[in-house]
């Protein structure tokens, strides 16, 4: 698999969808903003009893933080963000991979990884939204 990020691309912040967060996501983007995390969670997060997730803006944007195609809490974003597209559900199928190739154009450039590494960086996911895997397998 070959993979880098595109400078000035930002597709994968522009897909419809949620971006999930965990209890330390939250506290390191309410850090990074220099707000207390009740402050940023209640500013910016949708929470149930299973789920935390960014809110989204009323605007139309997939995110609050998308501002000219960069991400402005890039050191403290999201581990689903960080992770993009090392996700459990694109490095297991091939045709899924190639599907988000489509939109994403650093899949397919840069560097080799390492089946091992991608798996690595899914399970990683897997640990961090695991309501969200437990019944993927």
């Amino acid at each position: 698999m070959r993979f880098s990020c595109v400078k000035g691309c930002a597709a994968c912040c522009e897909v419809k969808g949620y971006v999930y967060l965990t209890e330390e996501n939250i506290l390191a983007a309410a850090s990074y903003l220099g707000m207390p995390a009740a402050d940023f969670e209640a500013a910016y997060v949708y929470r149930t009893r299973h789920t935390r997730r960014l809110r989204k803006p009323r605007d139309g944007r997939q995110c609050f933080f998308l501002e000219n195609k960069r991400c402005q809490i890039h050191p403290a974003k999201p581990t689903q963000c960080r992770l993009f597209p090392f996700w459990p559900e694109l490095v297991a199928e091939p045709k899924a991979w190639r599907r988000t190739a489509k939109f994403c154009p650093g899949i397919g450039t840069g560097r080799l990884v390492q089946i091992g590494t991608a798996l690595e960086r899914a399970e990683e996911m897997r640990r961090a939204y695991p309501d969200h895997y437990e019944n993927a397998e």
